[in-house]
């Protein structure tokens, strides 16, 4: 049995978890998250717990268990608290500028680069080298500021570059010289 998959999911107070079928839908304070599940999956709820069950030992339902009752679990937290990745910018002239809702980026291209927020995500800048991206959906949030990093990666000769908050980005030593 899975060690993730049997673990009963709490429903805090002020979330609504309603079960349609193989359909899942999470309704909290910060909004609301739907989930599809795969097939063999079979997901209960009772008293104040979400239960997710699987029906034999295949190797697809094996892999399914866990990784439902994680979805779920993440939908939970997501309408709940909502989930937040901070990025840095590093480097000389590098900056972030706040307009509006989207941002808008001078990492030493030719022009700026401005990234509008798909729905439900927000921005916040801090300071000029700092952004947070937030939202309800770990996914998305966590999709968004890899494609912030991809618009310019941290590079590994002097460090500069788009990185995640906390991210350590492994130095090279250069040329020799004589």
């Amino acid at each position: 049995m899975s060690r993730i998959g049997r673990l009963p999911i709490d429903i805090p107070t002020g979330v609504d978890v309603k079960i349609d079928g193989q359909a899942v839908t999470v309704k909290g304070p910060k909004g609301e998250l739907s989930l599809t599940v795969a097939n063999p999956i079979e997901v209960k709820l009772e008293e104040n717990q979400v239960l997710v069950t699987r029906p034999d030992d295949e190797r697809a339902s094996r892999s399914l268990h866990g990784l439902t009752r994680t979805l779920i679990s993440n939908q939970i937290i997501g309408v709940t608290e909502g989930y937040t990745k901070g990025l840095e910018i590093v480097g000389t002239g590098y900056r972030v500028v706040q307009k509006g809702a989207a941002v808008e980026f001078a990492l030493g291209f030719s022009h700026p680069v401005t990234v509008e927020p798909p729905t439900g995500i927000t921005f916040t800048v801090e300071g000029n080298n700092r952004i947070t991206v937030a939202g309800i959906d770990k996914q998305a949030v966590g999709e968004v500021a890899a494609n912030i990093r991809k618009i310019r990666k941290p590079e590994p000769y002097k460090g500069k570059g788009v990185r995640y908050a906390g991210e350590v980005v492994r130095r090279k030593a250069g040329k020799a010289g004589k």
